[in-house]
């Protein structure tokens, strides 16, 4: 009953890994929770997800206790977190030894990313069968910012706009079966989206393909906004395989 309690009024801590490991990111903020398991497992993937796990090849591991001290909450709810974490492979647990975050391989990566490219690639084809004009007009306002040589100088914040944007493609779809499909592999993709933005001047692609995807959605182009998101995604699994060798 005592962790109840300390949940009503929780706040965003770090997400503290051991010593061995320079990473640092915040837990996403618990809320009054329906169940402690759910709402850590959430938290504790949006965390992982935050963090630049690509970085370096240093493993990363968690320390269950300080996790559970810091969500405010029994070690219990967080087990059960890092177990169905596991399952959906985003950690890995190593016997004696404790839990670390899951990097992929490259050839792991380019998997996933090509069936990102047939999920959101089958989602452009939906919205533009049902989408209304003020949410394409909202696709276009995200760029706006970026506009007079801003890309560059405001980077990290496009990783964001870039990762928010695929985010509404998948969701104006309106379909719950492949929203509900996207949900997990995203927050994979996520991760490797935010290492490669800056790499080979790909952030000033993005934006050109951006442009011509939202295009083809106003002038209500199914084929051709289908094809150019899906080329967009597997642009990604291309870049991946010529350049990415950190991943190996």
């Amino acid at each position: 009953m005592r962790s109840a309690t300390r949940l009503d009024h929780i706040t965003a801590a770090p997400l503290r890994t051991q010593p061995e490991t320079p990473f640092s990111p915040q837990l996403a903020p618990i809320a009054i929770p329906e169940n402690f398991k759910g709402r850590a497992y959430t938290a504790l993937r949006d965390a992982i997800a935050a963090m630049d796990v690509y970085r370096s090849r240093a493993d990363i591991r968690l320390d269950e206790r300080r996790l559970a001290s810091d969500l405010g909450v029994s070690r219990t709810p967080v087990r059960e977190a890092m177990a169905q974490l596991e399952r959906d492979g985003f950690v890995r647990s190593v016997p004696r030894r404790g839990i670390y975050i899951v990097r992929k391989t490259k050839r792991e990566v380019i998997e996933m990313i090509t069936a990102w490219a047939a999920l959101e690639s089958m989602a452009a084809r939906l919205l533009t069968q049902n989408v209304q004009a003020q949410e394409i007009s909202s696709l276009r306002t995200m760029f706006a910012k970026f506009e007079n040589g801003q890309l560059h100088a405001r980077l990290d914040e496009y990783s964001e706009v870039n990762i928010e944007f695929h985010q509404s493609i998948i969701r104006m779809s309106r379909n719950s079966v492949l929203i509900s499909l996207a949900e997990n592999l995203f927050t994979h993709m996520r991760m490797i989206r935010r290492k490669t933005i800056g790499e080979q001047d790909r952030a000033a692609r993005s934006i050109r393909d951006h442009m011509s995807i939202i295009e083809a959605i106003e002038q209500r182009d199914t084929k051709r906004a289908e094809d150019l998101v899906r080329n967009h995604a597997l642009g990604l699994a291309e870049h991946v395989a010529a350049y990415a060798d950190y991943l190996d």
